[in-house]
């Protein structure tokens, strides 16, 4: 798994009048500045906000303009409705932040990164310096607070212009967004007028002519009165660019003639180019936001300050974005309604575990150096803590990621192939990821990097956008390794993104082998000549006698027709290959792929293991779980806007390989943790056909010791809970469920005939979902097995009310669940109301003889009851004799198994007696359990004296060696 951003990227485009859409629209995040929200709209004052190196606090818009330009009444009016429209905007929340909760607001967690001021010597760097390398602020340049930034320099200089670089994840939308913020909520009072444009708004417009004055009307309506005020804001208007890579600027005089009228129509990029000339409003700030690849377009002469923008470079701000994001109150809230949150102390536990891996594990803190992987952090904290939105996925989450972040941007503006950014990084670090998960390994050399990074490089512009991608995204991806014995080495940003790129890789078709690569060349080569050359062949043919033509004709048709066939068995072999790493025997042992990733994040208590230590095998468990969630519908959509397509068929195509192979391998019985994850596969690739078809031969759901998070239920409960055929047995036992968790899993136990429920530390309130679950009209299960939870009287109560409208089950597990002498005798008061239940044990409970004789006289008189575990209550000798004739005077009754002997013989349930302290010996009370086997001892040592069938006596022998082997192991004297 990984750790993501401090706040999703921006992309602004075409309309502030987007702000008015519905909240529930999957539209990216801030999608283009532009056009003014109509109408005033509330701020929402209320909102607090929490100042953290400088971040917004919280009090609304002043309520009178400052300085003395815009004392009008209308000016002033009309720049506060500014300020109002771009707070409401800037205040929008993506869906990826929604999942958070309700009462969740960026505004109130944002944390600064850290912003060193740079020099112009700096920038010359060469490249390779910069690729992977993150500098930490230098003593002599303390860092910057926005407040700061168009502070005078070291000179006393007025700095007017302020260029902030930085590379992809570091946080520079959002620094605009804070900032923009803080405007309209009063905190930035050097400046009077704040105007916001987004680059790729711009760069829209290509080169149509337009106005200063005009761009800004027709995005900002309501600061249309007030234009022709602008030339004389001097240095109190504040023009903010953002995003300036995605704009060609040229500054020579012969591409950009000057023009200092505000009202000159002309192309956005050469109105841009004489306001950073200073031709243009001269005495106004301006603001640029940039990529480090394109600060050179704008020469040195006309920035006043640089500042690189170098993320978390302090753990302790790491820490503090954590603490804010994940301690928000609501967080917890499930989708649909649940209800369910987590406690504060939970969510404490959750930061300071997380903190202690930070503090030991160096890797994820220099992953966490970037504030879009923190982000990343917190919203898989959020999917694998708290209940998961409908249709949310690990895959969407690491999509949406990437969409957040690069959002469609183009790598490099000025090539004319306009290569998505995002498209680059597949082909490149996708294949390095894809070599990392076929050889096993996860640390990668200078020469493995470069290896995929120049493989096939032939032109100049091949190169140069390379040197783009080092300078700007290498570093989102790679991370220098400061793990000791791997000095030297690089690795992925965190580990799930090499699985992540790799699947990603594959499912574009981006793998391919030499064979495959001359095949498609050939091929295509014949299909285009192939027409002409047939009709040359069949003229041919007809005037010579020449036998062999008609085979070469027939043979060009068949060339592109094995091609096929070869890409169709190298999906096949991508399929099987994928399915083998699902399913290794070697992985069969580990925990789920769930509890690996929060262990990846939160860490593993207890001792670490030592470096000089061999290494372990390195698991890629995730890999084939992103490939089927890759070809989830909805991934595909937003993969496509990413610049990323994959087609339809070649979806539909690479599932019916995965499902073929799946088929073969996906019969075998599998470990719980394996089974889980086989579940999760399923759950990822978000088709209920295409699970439904696969799983048809699952018949028995073995989950015994999975913990079962409320994530884990939602994925079988959306997996399985679908599905039309029964299961012979669900067993959930040792699962730590909860009454959310049953109630999550009721259209799972609504299609099973055994259910096994043990030791979960179920409660009273479990009862009353599981009274609901027998009162359905589907309910099926004819096994309900409850032992080892604290049901007590209470629970037993509810339980009843089920039994007595229950019509098909016909065996009950009560094995120690604290019913004591209240619970037997309810039991005893209503179990003639049940007609169907064949077998009741209520063992081990507490109950005296008068609650026990009660319930076995209900039993002997109830019409199908065949079976009655009573053993290991608290009866006397007198109480178990009365309970043995009982069950002797019987006529067609239930029988009654208080003890190992019936009479002088050995009782014929002596194995499920014994096997059940066996079972449970390690939970259950030791000496209440070794006082109880001394009786039974006892009982075993007079039915022997009692007979003299030699028969009888070797039986009653051989178990009294079973308990007195017991009692040995519960450190009796076994005697």
């Amino acid at each position: 798994m990984r750790w993501g951003r401090h706040l999703p990227r921006a992309s602004w485009g075409s309309g502030l009048g987007g702000a008015l859409q519905s909240a529930d629209e999957r539209i990216p995040f801030l999608i283009h500045w532009s056009w003014p929200l109509k109408g005033k709209l509330p701020i929402g004052l209320s909102r607090a906000f929490v100042r953290h190196r400088g971040s917004s606090a919280g009090s609304g818009p002043p309520s009178r303009s400052h300085g003395k330009l815009f004392q009008g009444i209308s000016a002033s009016e009309a720049v506060q409705c500014h300020r109002r429209n771009l707070a409401e905007w800037f205040s929008r929340l993506p869906r990826e932040e929604r999942q958070f909760g309700p009462t969740f607001a960026l505004d109130t967690v944002h944390v600064d990164p850290v912003i060193r001021e740079s020099t112009p010597d700096e920038l010359l760097r060469p490249s390779a310096q910069l690729a992977l390398e993150h500098q930490q602020p230098l003593a002599r340049l303390p860092p910057l607070a926005l407040s700061q930034l168009f502070d005078p320099d070291a000179c006393g200089r007025r700095v007017q212009t302020v260029v902030l670089y930085g590379t992809v994840g570091t946080g520079k939308s959002t620094l605009v967004r804070k900032m923009v913020l803080d405007w309209c909520y009063g905190r930035l009072p050097a400046f009077e007028l704040l105007i916001p444009f987004s680059c790729e708004d711009l760069s829209s417009l290509g080169s149509a002519p337009a106005s200063l004055r005009q761009l800004v009307a027709q995005r900002y309506t309501s600061l249309k009165e007030i234009l022709p005020l602008m030339a004389a804001a001097g240095s109190r208007l504040l023009f903010v660019f953002h995003g300036l890579e995605q704009l060609n600027l040229d500054f020579r005089l012969a591409g950009t003639g000057l023009c200092s009228d505000p009202e000159e129509p002309e192309a956005p990029a050469a109105i841009i180019v004489n306001l950073l000339r200073k031709y243009m409003l001269p005495e106004a700030s301006i603001l640029v936001t940039t990529r480090p690849s394109a600060v050179g377009r704008i020469p040195s002469k006309y920035v006043g300050r640089y500042g690189e923008i170098c993320g978390f470079s302090d753990t302790n701000l790491q820490k503090l974005y954590f603490q804010l994001r994940l301690n928000q109150p609501d967080c917890g809230n499930g989708a649909g309604g649940a209800g369910i949150s987590a406690t504060p102390a939970q969510r404490d536990s959750l930061v300071q575990m997380l903190s202690r891996n930070l503090e030991g594990h160096h890797q994820i803190a220099a992953a966490c150096f970037l504030p879009s992987y923190c982000w990343l952090v917190c919203a898989t904290l959020h999917f694998l803590h708290a209940p998961t939105p409908p249709g949310q996925t690990l895959t969407s989450i690491y999509t949406s990621f990437l969409r957040l972040n690069f959002s469609g941007e183009m790598l490099d503006s000025t090539d004319p192939s306009k290569l998505s950014l995002m498209a680059y990084a597949a082909r490149t670090m996708g294949k390095l990821a894809y070599e990392g998960v076929s050889s096993r390994k996860t640390y990668f050399s200078e020469e493995d990097v470069r290896g995929c990074l120049e493989a096939g490089l032939k032109t100049e512009e091949e190169f140069q956008l390379l040197h783009v991608f080092r300078r700007d995204a290498l570093r989102f991806f790679l991370a220098p390794c400061v793990e000791p014995g791997h000095r030297g080495t690089f690795v992925f940003t965190v580990p799930a993104m090499q699985e992540y790129l790799a699947a990603l890789y594959i499912v574009l078709g981006l793998h391919k082998t030499t064979l495959q690569r001359v095949g498609k060349e050939v091929a295509e080569l014949v299909g285009r000549v192939g027409e002409d050359v047939s009709v040359v062949l069949g003229i041919v043919a007809k005037l010579l006698p020449l036998r062999a033509l008609p085979l070469l004709f027939n043979l060009l048709k068949v060339v592109p027709r094995v091609f096929g066939r070869m890409v169709g068995k190298s999906r096949e072999a991508v399929a099987r290959a994928m399915v083998l790493e699902m399913f290794r025997e070697e992985d069969y042992y580990n925990d789920d792929v769930l509890d690996q990733m929060g262990a990846s994040i939160l860490g593993v208590e207890g001792p670490r293991r030592h470096p000089d230590e061999p290494p372990e095998d390195e698991v890629f468990e995730l890999f084939p779980m992103f490939m089927g969630g890759l070809l989830s519908s909805h991934n595909r959509a937003v993969l496509a806007q990413l610049g990323c397509p994959i087609k339809t068929l070649d979806a539909l195509e690479n599932a019916q390989a995965i499902k073929k192979k799946l088929g073969k391998l996906g019969r075998q019985v599998l470990p719980p943790s394996e089974l889980l994850d086989h579940l999760f596969f399923h759950y990822e690739f978000q088709n209920q056909h295409f699970s439904a078809e696969v799983l048809s031969s699952l018949r028995q759901l073995n989950l015994a010791g999975v913990r079962m998070t409320p994530l884990k239920g939602t994925v079988v409960a959306a997996v399985l809970g679908s599905g039309r055929h029964a299961l012979d047995e669900v067993n959930l036992a040792s699962c730590q469920l909860d009454p959310a968790g049953l109630h999550t899993l009721m259209p799972v136990f609504l299609r099973a005939r055994k259910l096994g429920l043990q030791l979960n530390s179920l409660g009273p309130e479990a009862c009353r979902v599981l009274r609901d679950l027998l009162l359905h009209d589907q309910c099926q299960m004819t096994t309900l097995r409850l032992s080892n939870n604290p049901l007590t009287a209470a629970g037993v109560a509810l339980l009843v009310e089920g039994l007595v409208g229950n019509s098909s089950l016909t065996h009950l597990s009560l094995l120690h669940t604290g019913l004591g002498d209240e619970g037997l005798q309810l039991l005893a008061a209503q179990l003639d109301r049940n007609q169907q239940l064949q077998e009741l044990n209520v063992a081990y409970n507490g109950a005296g003889d008068t609650a026990a004789l009660a319930l076995a006289q209900a039993a002997r008189d109830h019409p199908s009851l065949e079976l009655l575990h009573l053993y290991f209550n608290e009866l006397s000798s007198e109480g178990r004799q009365a309970l043995r004739d009982l069950g002797g005077t019987a006529k067609g009754g239930a029988r009654v198994v208080v003890s190992l002997t019936e009479g002088t013989a050995v009782s014929e349930y002596w194995s499920v007696i014994l096997s059940e302290v066996q079972r449970n010996l390690n939970s259950w009370d030791r000496g209440r359990v070794r006082r109880h086997l001394d009786l039974l001892l006892r009982d075993l040592e007079d039915s022997r004296g009692a007979t003299l069938n030699p028969w009888r006596k070797a039986q009653l022998l051989r178990v009294e060696g079973e308990v007195r082997a017991l009692l040995e192991q519960l450190g009796g004297p076994g005697s």
